[in-house]
């Protein structure tokens, strides 16, 4: 028996209904049914009557209820308890520049407000730097794009990005559909990471799948340079949309490269769990909550969760 089946059961009480308590647990209603039906498998007992109007509780069920709601309320209790002890210490993070434009400070603001005593030390870099302070130890955590650098990592598929075309208005050769493949980018001047960067390897790797040569005109290892040389015309990029989080300009042309293999796949990895602390172990969860937060608010332009 688990608390959720006990939650499970206590909403359909309160609701009268399946439809109802599903519709506020976020459930469909046949995986809450069968959550009571095995519930009452368990149980070896039927605690909930079908009627054409909903459901009511039978005799065992209104005995179990009045105890599955005083487990509940001390359940509550503990996890209140928990969080009143104050978690302290410190957590080191690293996020790619990228990223760190549309997760920083949602996770800032995360942390505060369920481990104010945590502190929170965060590292903005390229993705390859990120990976050598992890194997070095100098991060307890960080999200990835490549994890064959790994030594003794724990990944966790986080969420998968979708890459654009930005570029000013007016420039030469830059698409104006708002779809485009790279097949059509031949010619267009290109501006992007060096080859310490992740994402310019996924970008080559992409070109070389559809047989193109990208025009590089000039390598930029900072987002935000990058991003100025974009806007004053120099070149177009190809960035994930977490790229345009800090920008809000309405003549910078924004393109979804439609390639299907033209995507960035993030990953949280962290030390190995006997290595981390109580307050790195939190911080790993509160990130991947507030991540997935971001793409389900659409927060996370072109993100879709990856939660295989």
């Amino acid at each position: 028996m688990e608390l959720r089946q006990l939650r499970y059961f206590t909403k359909v009480c309160e609701s009268g209904s399946f439809g109802k308590a599903a519709l506020e647990l976020g459930l469909v209603t046949s995986a809450l049914s069968q959550q009571i039906s095995r519930l009452e498998r368990e149980l070896s007992t039927r605690l909930l009557q079908r009627q054409s109007t909903g459901v009511i509780p039978t005799d065992a069920g209104l005995a179990f209820l009045q105890q599955a709601q005083l487990t509940l309320r001390h359940a509550d209790d503990a996890v209140r308890a928990a969080r009143q002890a104050r978690l302290s210490g410190h957590v080191s993070i690293g996020l790619a520049s990228t990223t760190a434009g549309v997760l920083g400070v949602p996770l800032l603001r995360a942390m505060a407000r369920r481990y104010p005593d945590v502190r929170v030390h965060i590292v903005e870099a390229l993705s390859g730097h990120l990976t050598e302070m992890l194997n070095a130890r100098r991060l307890d955590l960080a999200v990835v794009f490549r994890t064959e650098a790994a030594r003794r990592w724990s990944v966790m598929p986080l969420l998968d990005e979708k890459l654009y075309v930005l570029g000013a208005t007016g420039l030469p050769g830059l698409p104006a559909a708002r779809r485009v493949k790279l097949t059509q980018l031949s010619t267009l001047p290109l501006i992007l990471p060096s080859a310490s960067h992740g994402l310019r390897a996924l970008i080559e790797a992409a070109f070389a799948r559809v047989r193109v040569t990208p025009n590089i005109v000039a390598e930029i290892d900072g987002l935000s340079m990058l991003m100025d040389a974009v806007q004053a015309g120099f070149g177009a990029t190809i960035q994930p949309g977490a790229a345009t989080a800090r920008l809000d300009d309405p003549g910078l042309v924004r393109s979804l490269v439609s390639d299907p293999q033209a995507g960035r796949h993030n990953m949280l990895a962290s030390l190995s769990d006997d290595e981390l602390s109580p307050a790195a172990l939190a911080a790993r969860v509160v990130l991947a909550d507030t991540a997935r937060a971001l793409v389900r608010d659409g927060q996370w332009i072109g993100a879709t969760l990856n939660e295989k």
